[in-house]
């Protein structure tokens, strides 16, 4: 049962007459105790009266989220989405509050305390997620927070928003498949761009690798070039002949305007035939120090960057590109990047959600209502198994939901499956490793132990085939998402990758 407000009752018939009736027997038993004796002779012992054990309230969930104010409609969509993984009429329980009250997220908090909530789902911004936090922690209830901000992990709360870090990890644990061990960044100086490299250091740190080498740059066209020469140590002489040697490298039609509805793909499946292959300028320069690049530009600053690749002859199957989910939106557009890898959620694995949540709200579900509806269903499943604690909910196996598997990791940030595209010739990508496939075992282990022949060369192929050679994740006996899920509600059973 769904609702919102404090709790006053816990629909098991534990309300205040429960309560009247115990006192009530708690009476009768020392009135009997005292009136035992007869013909006035007491007792060598006389009974003592025992308080009644207490009846432990059913376990509740609660949801915070921005239910009135200018998320309302992002709010409203992740409680419709955590009420389809919690039906009304399935146990546990959840309560919903408003984030955005007068009253404010800590009031929202205490709410949920009150109404016996053993686990807090939300709310949405990194400031609310503080302010609720600050209620939670000293009675150490766990939080599922949406907030993207990974700076609001801790032990006990958790970022279940898509971050940066989570972007880059996936990304590094699927090029240590592809044989790469030498990482470096080229990145926007933004906050997303400075997410990506904290996120780069730290994976790069936790997979045994050395400490990758990363460039901030500005939107200026100089401070693009000679950065990435700089990067790449290469000489700005050195390069010209090669961006020269490119046929039609001026016009870079596939990053210039990426957002553009013109008609620019086939001009770029032609430069793309030329530019995955190195030049016989580029054999004779040295090889760059790095086999995989991260960039995190989009638009204008995606074509300037794209044209440094070039002039500095970085476009070659040597060094793998990596890119962010938001090279999504617009991939049509960057067949100048062939060959190249970004994550994105894997729509397939999405597709039984999405129909179910169609079904129940006749519209599709924002990105984020994701997140409420693993977090619903992940915390239902817990409570219905007893499971409620720490160690399982952070167990290595971690979960699969909606977006493919996910792990709570014990210092409050997260890791995901996303899947990995690759670039096609001419724009366009194709997904080589499903979202439904977990690569953490290779990031846990030393770098010495990729498995050797697949590095500088190594085709896409041979990182699609590793991935799906590797035995499937020995997932919890806790589902989270399965296609059967809205068929049979209430059940756990396994839920495979």
């Amino acid at each position: 049962m769904s609702r919102s407000g404090p709790y006053s009752r816990d629909g098991q018939g534990h309300g205040k007459r429960g309560s009247s009736r115990t006192a009530l027997a708690v009476g009768i038993f020392m009135f009997l105790g005292a009136c035992s004796g007869e013909n006035g002779h007491e007792r060598a012992t006389s009974p003592v009266a025992t308080a009644p054990v207490p009846v432990e309230k059913p376990a509740r969930i609660g949801l915070i989220v921005p239910l009135s104010g200018p998320h309302a409609a992002i709010g409203q969509r992740m409680r419709d989405a955590a009420r389809l993984a919690l039906p009304e009429n399935q146990t546990p329980s959840m309560d919903v509050f408003d984030s955005a009250q007068p009253e404010g997220p800590v009031h929202a908090a205490r709410q949920a305390l009150a109404a016996g909530d053993k686990i807090v789902l939300g709310p949405l911004t990194a400031g609310d997620t503080q302010a609720v936090a600050s209620v939670l922690q000293p009675v150490s209830v766990p939080e599922l927070a949406f907030t993207s901000d990974v700076a609001q992990a801790k032990p006990g709360v958790w970022v279940m928003g898509l971050t940066p870090e989570q972007q880059v990890r996936r990304l590094v644990d699927a090029a240590r498949l592809d044989g790469r061990k030498r990482f470096a960044a080229f990145l926007p100086d933004t906050a997303l761009g400075h997410s990506m490299g904290e996120g780069l250091t730290l994976a790069c740190q936790e997979a045994g690798l050395e400490t990758p080498q990363i460039a901030f740059h500005s939107s200026d066209l100089n401070d693009i070039t000679q950065k990435m020469a700089q990067l790449s140590h290469h000489s700005l002489a050195g390069g010209t002949g090669a961006a020269q040697a490119s046929p039609g490298a001026e016009s870079g039609p596939s990053a210039v305007d990426p957002l553009n509805d013109g008609d620019e793909i086939g001009a770029s499946a032609v430069k793309s035939e030329h530019t995955d292959q190195p030049t016989g300028a580029a054999s004779e320069a040295s090889p760059p120090p790095f086999d995989a690049l991260l960039l995190g530009d989009t638009g204008l600053d995606l074509a300037r960057v794209i044209d440094a690749l070039r002039t500095n002859q970085l476009l070659v199957p040597q060094v793998r590109i990596l890119g962010p989910m938001l090279w999504r939106s617009f991939d049509a557009k960057l067949g100048d990047l062939r060959g190249a890898w970004y994550v994105a959620f894997d729509e397939k694995q999405r597709s039984g959600y999405v129909q179910s949540y169609q079904n129940a709200y006749q519209q599709k579900p924002s990105p984020v209502a994701d997140f409420a509806y693993d977090a619903a269903a992940l915390a239902g499943a817990l409570i219905r198994q007893n499971k409620l604690n720490v160690a399982t909910l952070t167990q290595r196996e971690g979960y699969l939901g909606v977006n493919g598997l996910f792990h709570l990791r014990p210092d409050g940030r997260m890791t995901r499956a996303l899947g990995i595209y690759q670039i096609a010739p001419g724009g366009g990508s194709q997904l080589i490793v499903p979202a439904s496939r977990d690569l953490a075992p290779a990031s846990s282990q030393p770098a010495g132990t990729v498995v050797p022949g697949q590095q500088a060369a190594a085709s896409s192929g041979a990182v699609q085939a590793k991935a799906m050679q590797t035995p499937p994740t020995a997932v919890s006996d806790v589902a989270v998402w399965s296609p059967s899920r809205h068929a049979a509600v209430g059940s756990d059973a396994l839920s495979t990758p």
